[in-house]
Protein backbone atom coordinates (compact mmCIF):
# COMPACT_ATOMS: atom_id res chain seq x y z
CA UNK A 1 0.00 0.00 0.00
CA UNK A 2 1.15 3.76 -0.77
CA UNK A 3 0.29 6.79 -1.65
CA UNK A 4 1.17 7.75 -5.05
CA UNK A 5 1.78 11.81 -6.05
CA UNK A 6 2.17 12.91 -9.43
CA UNK A 7 5.04 16.09 -9.63
CA UNK A 8 4.14 17.76 -12.50
CA UNK A 9 7.55 19.58 -13.88
CA UNK A 10 7.94 22.96 -16.27
CA UNK A 11 10.83 22.77 -18.46
CA UNK A 12 12.59 19.81 -16.62
CA UNK A 13 12.18 21.81 -13.04
CA UNK A 14 9.51 21.82 -10.36
CA UNK A 15 7.90 24.75 -8.44
CA UNK A 16 7.03 25.47 -4.89
CA UNK A 17 3.06 23.57 -6.23
CA UNK A 18 5.14 20.25 -6.64
CA UNK A 19 6.84 20.81 -2.88
CA UNK A 20 3.26 21.56 -1.75
CA UNK A 21 2.05 18.56 -3.66
CA UNK A 22 4.52 16.15 -1.92
CA UNK A 23 4.26 17.84 1.38
CA UNK A 24 -0.02 17.06 1.46
CA UNK A 25 0.83 13.32 0.29
CA UNK A 26 3.32 12.67 2.99
CA UNK A 27 1.08 13.83 5.45
CA UNK A 28 -1.47 11.84 4.03
CA UNK A 29 0.37 8.96 4.00
CA UNK A 30 1.22 9.11 7.52
CA UNK A 31 -2.37 9.30 8.26
CA UNK A 32 -2.43 5.64 6.68
CA UNK A 33 0.65 4.41 8.23
CA UNK A 34 2.22 3.56 4.97
CA UNK A 35 5.56 5.64 2.48
CA UNK A 36 4.43 8.36 -0.05
CA UNK A 37 6.07 8.02 -3.40
CA UNK A 38 6.54 10.30 -6.02
CA UNK A 39 5.88 10.21 -9.64
CA UNK A 40 7.54 12.66 -12.56
CA UNK A 41 7.14 12.12 -16.39
CA UNK A 42 8.91 13.87 -18.99
CA UNK A 43 13.04 14.68 -18.58
CA UNK A 44 14.11 16.41 -15.87
CA UNK A 45 17.24 18.79 -15.24
CA UNK A 46 19.77 17.48 -13.06
CA UNK A 47 19.43 17.34 -10.34
CA UNK A 48 15.90 18.32 -9.61
CA UNK A 49 14.14 14.78 -8.87
CA UNK A 50 16.64 14.62 -5.70
CA UNK A 51 14.62 17.86 -4.77
CA UNK A 52 11.17 15.92 -4.08
CA UNK A 53 13.36 14.24 -1.55
CA UNK A 54 13.60 17.08 1.14
CA UNK A 55 9.39 16.54 1.67
CA UNK A 56 8.97 13.27 2.97
CA UNK A 57 8.62 10.66 0.07
CA UNK A 58 10.29 7.64 0.44
CA UNK A 59 10.93 7.02 -2.92
CA UNK A 60 10.98 9.00 -6.07
CA UNK A 61 10.11 7.60 -9.51
CA UNK A 62 11.47 9.59 -12.85
CA UNK A 63 9.41 8.64 -16.03
CA UNK A 64 11.11 9.42 -19.00
CA UNK A 65 10.82 8.39 -22.83
CA UNK A 66 10.33 9.61 -26.20
CA UNK A 67 7.38 11.32 -26.71
CA UNK A 68 7.12 12.58 -22.99
CA UNK A 69 7.95 15.84 -22.78
CA UNK A 70 4.90 16.91 -24.46
CA UNK A 71 1.64 16.53 -21.83
CA UNK A 72 -0.33 14.05 -23.79
CA UNK A 73 -3.50 13.12 -20.79
CA UNK A 74 -4.18 10.34 -22.68
CA UNK A 75 -0.17 8.55 -22.32
CA UNK A 76 0.31 10.70 -19.13
CA UNK A 77 -2.88 8.84 -17.54
CA UNK A 78 -2.04 5.69 -18.48
CA UNK A 79 1.89 6.13 -17.07
CA UNK A 80 0.50 7.21 -13.91
CA UNK A 81 -2.25 4.84 -13.37
CA UNK A 82 0.62 2.22 -14.19
CA UNK A 83 2.78 3.05 -11.46
CA UNK A 84 -0.26 3.46 -9.19
CA UNK A 85 -1.12 -0.56 -9.61
CA UNK A 86 2.37 -1.68 -9.74
CA UNK A 87 3.22 0.49 -6.56
CA UNK A 88 0.13 -0.52 -4.63
CA UNK A 89 -1.33 3.00 -4.42
CA UNK A 90 -4.85 3.29 -2.58
CA UNK A 91 -4.06 7.35 -2.99
CA UNK A 92 -3.11 8.91 -5.69
CA UNK A 93 -2.39 12.93 -5.20
CA UNK A 94 -2.52 15.54 -7.93
CA UNK A 95 -2.16 19.73 -8.50
CA UNK A 96 -6.18 21.09 -9.18
CA UNK A 97 -4.64 23.19 -12.01
CA UNK A 98 -5.87 22.55 -15.33
CA UNK A 99 -3.28 19.26 -15.83
CA UNK A 100 -4.73 17.57 -12.96
CA UNK A 101 -8.12 18.42 -13.93
CA UNK A 102 -7.77 16.44 -17.10
CA UNK A 103 -5.66 13.77 -15.52
CA UNK A 104 -8.16 13.02 -12.55
CA UNK A 105 -11.28 11.70 -14.60
CA UNK A 106 -9.27 9.55 -16.75
CA UNK A 107 -7.39 8.14 -13.96
CA UNK A 108 -10.74 7.33 -12.34
CA UNK A 109 -12.02 5.58 -15.23
CA UNK A 110 -8.44 3.50 -15.59
CA UNK A 111 -8.26 2.69 -11.37
CA UNK A 112 -11.93 2.75 -10.68
CA UNK A 113 -11.37 5.75 -8.75
CA UNK A 114 -13.81 7.70 -6.51
CA UNK A 115 -12.33 11.72 -6.55
CA UNK A 116 -11.73 14.44 -4.38
CA UNK A 117 -11.80 17.39 -6.37
CA UNK A 118 -10.11 20.80 -4.90
CA UNK A 119 -9.46 19.57 -1.72
CA UNK A 120 -7.63 21.87 0.36
CA UNK A 121 -7.27 20.19 4.25
CA UNK A 122 -5.54 16.76 5.20
CA UNK A 123 -8.39 14.05 5.16
CA UNK A 124 -10.71 14.33 8.10
CA UNK A 125 -10.85 10.57 8.62
CA UNK A 126 -9.57 7.70 7.10
CA UNK A 127 -12.05 5.03 7.70
CA UNK A 128 -14.07 6.06 6.31
CA UNK A 129 -12.28 8.10 3.94
CA UNK A 130 -13.78 11.67 3.61
CA UNK A 131 -11.79 14.87 2.64
CA UNK A 132 -12.51 18.37 2.97
CA UNK A 133 -13.00 20.91 0.04
CA UNK A 134 -14.97 24.24 -0.41
CA UNK A 135 -17.78 24.45 -1.89
CA UNK A 136 -20.33 27.71 -3.98
CA UNK A 137 -17.13 29.52 -4.68
CA UNK A 138 -15.93 29.56 -0.59
CA UNK A 139 -18.73 30.63 0.54
CA UNK A 140 -18.86 26.93 1.87
CA UNK A 141 -17.10 23.60 2.58
CA UNK A 142 -18.49 19.96 2.06
CA UNK A 143 -17.00 16.59 3.51
CA UNK A 144 -16.77 14.53 0.65
CA UNK A 145 -16.75 10.23 1.69
CA UNK A 146 -15.11 8.12 -0.82
CA UNK A 147 -15.88 4.85 -0.92
CA UNK A 148 -14.07 3.30 -3.47
CA UNK A 149 -11.03 1.10 -2.71
CA UNK A 150 -8.45 3.48 -4.42
CA UNK A 151 -8.75 7.60 -3.99
CA UNK A 152 -8.11 9.90 -6.33
CA UNK A 153 -7.43 13.89 -4.70
CA UNK A 154 -6.64 16.88 -6.59
CA UNK A 155 -5.04 19.68 -4.20
CA UNK A 156 -6.31 23.14 -4.71
CA UNK A 157 -3.19 25.61 -4.91
CA UNK A 158 -1.31 27.18 -1.88
CA UNK A 159 -3.69 25.37 0.45
CA UNK A 160 -0.91 23.25 2.44
CA UNK A 161 2.21 24.52 4.51
CA UNK A 162 5.70 23.04 2.65
CA UNK A 163 7.01 20.64 5.71
CA UNK A 164 10.59 19.91 5.00
CA UNK A 165 11.31 16.04 5.83
CA UNK A 166 14.26 14.12 4.02
CA UNK A 167 13.53 10.54 3.87
CA UNK A 168 16.68 9.65 1.86
CA UNK A 169 14.64 8.91 -0.54
CA UNK A 170 16.54 7.01 -3.73
CA UNK A 171 15.70 8.21 -7.33
CA UNK A 172 14.69 5.41 -9.37
CA UNK A 173 14.81 6.77 -13.22
CA UNK A 174 13.05 4.60 -15.31
CA UNK A 175 12.92 4.84 -19.30
CA UNK A 176 9.11 4.37 -20.43
CA UNK A 177 8.56 3.00 -23.74
CA UNK A 178 5.25 4.66 -25.39
CA UNK A 179 3.55 3.84 -28.82
CA UNK A 180 3.69 6.97 -30.78
CA UNK A 181 0.00 5.89 -32.64
CA UNK A 182 -1.19 6.57 -28.78
CA UNK A 183 0.50 10.04 -28.91
CA UNK A 184 -2.48 12.40 -29.74
CA UNK A 185 -0.99 16.12 -29.27
CA UNK A 186 1.47 17.82 -30.88
CA UNK A 187 3.20 21.27 -30.33
CA UNK A 188 4.24 22.91 -33.49
CA UNK A 189 5.05 25.96 -32.12
CA UNK A 190 5.87 27.66 -28.61
CA UNK A 191 5.79 31.28 -28.16
CA UNK A 192 7.24 32.44 -24.30
CA UNK A 193 5.41 35.35 -23.44
CA UNK A 194 8.72 37.51 -21.60
CA UNK A 195 9.40 39.95 -19.00
CA UNK A 196 5.58 39.09 -16.92
CA UNK A 197 5.40 36.81 -14.27
CA UNK A 198 2.65 34.21 -15.53
CA UNK A 199 -0.40 34.67 -13.14
CA UNK A 200 -0.40 30.85 -12.15
CA UNK A 201 2.63 31.26 -10.46
CA UNK A 202 2.59 34.33 -9.11
CA UNK A 203 2.71 34.44 -4.91
CA UNK A 204 1.52 38.02 -5.01
CA UNK A 205 -1.52 39.08 -7.57
CA UNK A 206 -2.88 43.05 -8.25
CA UNK A 207 -5.97 43.45 -10.14
CA UNK A 208 -8.07 46.19 -10.76
CA UNK A 209 -11.86 45.99 -12.02
CA UNK A 210 -14.51 48.52 -13.63
CA UNK A 211 -13.62 50.64 -10.42
CA UNK A 212 -10.43 51.64 -11.79
CA UNK A 213 -12.67 53.73 -14.62
CA UNK A 214 -10.33 54.02 -17.39
CA UNK A 215 -7.64 52.22 -19.04
CA UNK A 216 -5.54 55.49 -18.57
CA UNK A 217 -5.59 55.20 -15.29
CA UNK A 218 -3.48 51.83 -15.01
CA UNK A 219 -0.39 53.16 -14.20
CA UNK A 220 -0.18 53.45 -10.64
CA UNK A 221 -1.53 49.83 -10.32
CA UNK A 222 1.23 48.61 -12.60
CA UNK A 223 4.04 50.22 -10.57
CA UNK A 224 2.39 48.72 -7.39
CA UNK A 225 2.56 45.39 -8.99
CA UNK A 226 6.28 45.59 -9.83
CA UNK A 227 7.29 47.17 -6.45
CA UNK A 228 5.82 44.11 -4.88
CA UNK A 229 7.23 41.30 -7.59
CA UNK A 230 3.50 40.45 -8.34
CA UNK A 231 1.53 39.67 -11.20
CA UNK A 232 -1.13 42.10 -12.85
CA UNK A 233 -4.88 40.96 -13.52
CA UNK A 234 -8.32 42.16 -14.11
CA UNK A 235 -11.66 41.25 -13.60
CA UNK A 236 -13.74 40.01 -17.10
CA UNK A 237 -15.80 43.40 -17.23
CA UNK A 238 -12.16 44.99 -17.95
CA UNK A 239 -10.82 42.54 -20.34
CA UNK A 240 -13.98 42.35 -22.37
CA UNK A 241 -13.96 46.35 -22.68
CA UNK A 242 -10.47 45.66 -24.42
CA UNK A 243 -8.40 48.33 -21.39
CA UNK A 244 -6.74 44.63 -20.35
CA UNK A 245 -5.54 41.02 -22.01
CA UNK A 246 -7.95 38.40 -21.85
CA UNK A 247 -4.33 36.57 -20.33
CA UNK A 248 -5.02 38.45 -17.16
CA UNK A 249 -9.12 37.70 -16.53
CA UNK A 250 -9.38 36.14 -13.37
CA UNK A 251 -12.65 34.55 -12.33
CA UNK A 252 -14.65 31.34 -13.03
CA UNK A 253 -14.62 31.83 -16.96
CA UNK A 254 -11.01 33.07 -16.53
CA UNK A 255 -7.93 32.22 -15.13
CA UNK A 256 -8.34 30.19 -11.43
CA UNK A 257 -5.82 31.48 -9.29
CA UNK A 258 -4.75 31.03 -5.34
CA UNK A 259 -1.87 33.69 -4.50
CA UNK A 260 -0.58 34.16 -1.15
CA UNK A 261 -1.85 37.96 -1.30
CA UNK A 262 -4.46 39.38 -3.86
CA UNK A 263 -5.15 42.98 -4.25
CA UNK A 264 -8.94 43.44 -5.75
CA UNK A 265 -9.03 46.93 -6.63
CA UNK A 266 -12.22 48.55 -7.91
CA UNK A 267 -13.69 45.09 -8.30
CA UNK A 268 -17.10 44.88 -6.56
CA UNK A 269 -16.71 40.81 -6.13
CA UNK A 270 -19.17 39.05 -8.39
CA UNK A 271 -19.89 35.40 -7.86
CA UNK A 272 -18.22 34.76 -11.11
CA UNK A 273 -14.76 36.79 -9.68
CA UNK A 274 -14.75 35.26 -6.30
CA UNK A 275 -14.78 31.71 -7.53
CA UNK A 276 -11.06 32.28 -9.71
CA UNK A 277 -9.46 34.15 -6.67
CA UNK A 278 -11.41 32.84 -3.40
CA UNK A 279 -8.26 30.33 -2.55
CA UNK A 280 -5.96 33.21 -1.70
CA UNK A 281 -4.75 33.46 1.51
CA UNK A 282 -4.79 36.76 2.05
CA UNK A 283 -7.06 39.23 0.10
CA UNK A 284 -7.05 43.49 0.20
CA UNK A 285 -9.99 45.00 -1.57
CA UNK A 286 -9.95 48.78 -2.28
CA UNK A 287 -13.59 49.88 -3.14
CA UNK A 288 -15.96 52.92 -3.10
CA UNK A 289 -18.89 50.71 -2.07
CA UNK A 290 -18.62 49.76 2.04
CA UNK A 291 -21.48 47.16 0.58
CA UNK A 292 -19.49 45.25 -2.23
CA UNK A 293 -19.86 41.93 -1.92
CA UNK A 294 -15.28 41.90 -2.21
CA UNK A 295 -15.65 42.96 1.56
CA UNK A 296 -16.84 39.75 2.49
CA UNK A 297 -14.65 37.67 1.32
CA UNK A 298 -11.57 40.36 2.14
CA UNK A 299 -9.07 39.91 5.38
CA UNK A 300 -8.41 43.56 4.73
CA UNK A 301 -10.27 46.19 3.18
CA UNK A 302 -10.13 49.83 2.25
CA UNK A 303 -13.50 52.50 1.42
CA UNK A 304 -12.17 54.73 -1.02
CA UNK A 305 -11.47 55.84 -4.07
CA UNK A 306 -9.08 53.74 -6.06
CA UNK A 307 -7.45 56.89 -7.48
CA UNK A 308 -6.76 58.25 -4.64
CA UNK A 309 -5.91 55.12 -2.65
CA UNK A 310 -3.08 53.55 -4.97
CA UNK A 311 -0.74 56.52 -5.08
CA UNK A 312 -0.90 56.55 -1.31
CA UNK A 313 -0.32 52.93 -1.25
CA UNK A 314 2.60 53.18 -3.57
CA UNK A 315 3.93 55.30 -1.94
CA UNK A 316 3.83 53.31 1.17
CA UNK A 317 5.34 50.36 -0.18
CA UNK A 318 8.40 52.81 -1.68
CA UNK A 319 9.23 53.90 1.81
CA UNK A 320 8.96 50.26 3.33
CA UNK A 321 11.73 49.43 0.64
CA UNK A 322 13.74 52.20 0.94
CA UNK A 323 14.58 51.25 4.89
Amino acid sequence: MSVLVYTENWDGKFKKLSFELVSYASKVAEMLNTKAIALSVGKLESGEAEKLGNYGVSKIISAAGEGLNVLDNQVYAKIIADFAVKEGATVVVLANNNVGKALAPRLSVRLKAGIGAGVNKLPVSTEPFVVHKRAYSGNAFAHLQINTPVRIITLSQNSFELIEKNMGAAVENVNVSVDASEVKTQVREVQKQGGKILLTDAEIVVSGGRGMKSPDNWGPLVELADLLGAATACSRPVSDEGWRGHEEHTGQTGKIIAPNLYFAIGISGATQHLAGVSSSKYIVAINTDKDAPIFEAAQYGIVGDAQKVLPKLVEAVKELKSK
